[in-house]
């Protein structure tokens, strides 16, 4: 079974004639440990997706499935134990709380769920030091670099060991040096943590880190395209 299903996915903004489809009956499934690029042009669709898919904003219609729970049914209370349990997110402007040192923003969302500050920190300072910045634990945002920040964003994603990670644009506004180490991360923890990630994106570099890449055009799945087998299960408008 599909760790993520999504079926004919809609997100309608406003109303009337004044009304925009960002979805427009999207589907799809993602297996377990799979890492997955959404492509295609500014409106296509792919942040909306990312955003319905992590339980930050309801469908105006169809459904979405993860580890066999139907999101579009929960409460916000439940949606609030799901995002922090059994999802990961990674913002393109990195969303560090600007007061806390580094240590602290990756210890947040273990905090919140209910373990020890012994707990949270050795979880944090152990991940840090996988992402390669354990030196800037205790440095405040401000002090990092955009790599570093962005490094710390994917630590503070992974901590409570979630089954799905969602990055949109990670390397959207880093340098391409920098954006190619924080994609090796990503990589190297879906690779070793067997964590799905879902990753959206502008960029080919980037795109070319996953092993499925689906492009997006209009609120529509364009392509499903996998590293090994190309296939084209367009989505129709009805």
């Amino acid at each position: 079974m599909p760790l993520l299903v999504v079926e004919n996915l809609e997100r309608v903004y406003g109303e009337g004639s004044q009304s925009v489809a960002a979805l427009r009956g999207v589907s799809l499934a993602a297996d377990a440990g799979e890492f997955i690029a959404l492509k295609g042009p500014s409106g296509c669709g792919k942040s909306t997706l990312l955003h319905l898919i992590g339980a930050m904003d309801r469908p105006t219609g169809g459904t979405i499935t993860l580890d066999g729970v139907s999101l579009d049914r929960l409460e916000e209370d439940d949606l609030v134990r799901v995002r922090r349990r059994r999802i990961g997110f990674v913002f393109q402007f990195f969303n560090l709380l600007p007061t806390l040192t580094v240590l602290e923003n990756v210890t947040v969302p273990k905090l919140l769920d209910g373990a020890t500050e012994r707990e949270a920190r050795a979880s944090g300072l152990a991940l840090l030091d996988r992402v390669g910045i354990s030196n800037r634990a205790h440095h405040f945002p401000a002090a990092l670099s955009g790599g570093e920040m962005q490094r710390a964003a994917v630590a503070r994603a992974v901590i409570n060991q979630p089954a799905l990670v969602l990055a949109d644009e990670p390397t959207g506004n880093l340098d391409s040096a920098n954006g190619r180490h924080v994609m090796q991360v990503l990589e190297e923890m879906n690779r070793e943590l067997d964590v799905t990630v879902i990753l959206a994106t502008h960029s080919d570099e980037a795109a070319g880190y996953a092993g499925r890449v689906i492009s997006m055009r209009d609120g529509l799945i364009e392509f499903d395209r996998n590293e090994s087998t190309a296939h084209e299960p367009v989505l129709k408008p009805v």
